[in-house]
């Protein structure tokens, strides 16, 4: 399971950029990562930029209004969506620019179900993640409108490949049951592994032949959830991998599951590593999931840890660049190798 629609041993980023200009950070996505673009994320810019307000914003016959204790279910749309849906649509624009006669891979991500159902509140109070029929009508609506999405994205970029990241980084406190209740003091129920695996694969179906990636920068990502829900990759931070952690992946990975490793720092360390220490940390991982790593270099994007959001603005190009050329030492490192 090789034909992947990115080219071997490349980089790309999480998604979301420190930035508060959004033809600036377009210009910076593609100008620093030429071969597998995204599109940028600017929570800087207030509500309806973030992670769940712009997904809230893609769903079909639910809407949202922000409170403030958060994103909110509602019975009419409002200012919060409709400001939320202008943001993405106006970051679109920006690409579509920036991006004009790209042919290649191009990512766009978005919050996943079982994230987005943990991060909205249910009219009457408490996350929806709680409630299985909200969940399931959260994921279908959320399914519907990220098709429609996925579609417009590739009538702007008409050259690109797409590539689809759902952003999952509550799914192992979901899995665990440690989302809090409303009042702090107890936890919501546990959601069931084959339905959380049901509704990242319904994600998955609903665009087709888009590729799916699924990304979690928290301890312990539940990689046999993402496998079996028809995601071609995890994306994750190798920092936090435990030896457990190790072993599920490998397994996944014997199942043909690609792997992005997140090595760059995500926020600027006080002595920033080479490009070729990051590289041989790939190729260490790999190694310990009993792969080549040259055989791997077609399943590998290398990427920051986390999104960039918290990192300073100087650090962000930085790490797009340090992503980059941590691609190419890690193609040197395994060709020296063979």
């Amino acid at each position: 399971m090789d034909g992947f629609a990115w080219g071997p041993a490349t980089a790309t980023g999480i998604g979301s950029l420190p930035f508060e200009d959004r033809d600036e950070a377009a210009r910076i996505v593609v100008g620093e990562l030429p071969d597998f673009p995204h599109l940028p994320e600017l929570p800087a810019r207030g509500a309806g930029a973030d992670m769940i307000g712009r997904a809230a914003s893609l769903l079909v016959d639910l809407h949202v209004d922000l409170q403030p204790s958060g994103w909110r279910l509602v019975d009419r749309p409002g200012a919060d969506e409709r400001r939320a849906s202008s943001v993405l649509g106006a970051d679109l624009d920006a690409l579509e620019i920036a991006a004009y006669g790209y042919q290649g891979p191009l990512k766009v991500q978005v919050a996943g179900p079982l994230t987005l159902a943990a991060s909205v509140e249910l009219n009457r109070g408490g996350a929806a993640v709680g409630d299985g029929g909200a969940r399931r009508d959260l994921a279908a609506s959320l399914a519907e409108g990220v098709a429609g999405f996925v579609a417009e994205v590739a009538r702007r970029a008409p050259g690109a490949s797409l590539v689809l990241q759902l952003d999952e980084p509550s799914l192992p406190a979901v899995l665990a049951g440690s989302i809090p209740t409303t009042s702090g003091f107890g936890r919501l129920r546990a959601v069931h592994t084959p339905e959380a695996s049901a509704l990242l694969g319904a994600m998955a179906s609903s665009v087709g032949e888009v590729p799916v990636v699924v990304h979690c920068c928290a301890p312990a990502v539940p990689v046999e959830v993402v496998s079996s829900a028809g995601a071609v990759a995890v994306s994750l931070d190798v920092s936090l991998l435990s030896s457990d952690d190790l072993e599920r992946l490998a397994e996944a990975v014997d199942g043909g599951l690609a792997v992005w490793p997140g090595v760059v720092p995500s926020l600027r360390p006080s002595t920033p590593p080479s490009d070729r220490e990051l590289a041989q940390r790939i190729v260490g991982l790999w190694r310990r999931l009993d792969q080549d790593p040259a055989a791997m270099a077609a399943r590998t994007v290398v990427t920051p840890s986390c999104g960039l959001a918290g990192a300073d603005p100087d650090w962000a190009r930085r790490a797009y660049t340090l992503a980059r050329t941590t691609a190419r030492a890690f193609a040197d490192l395994t060709a020296e190798a063979s």
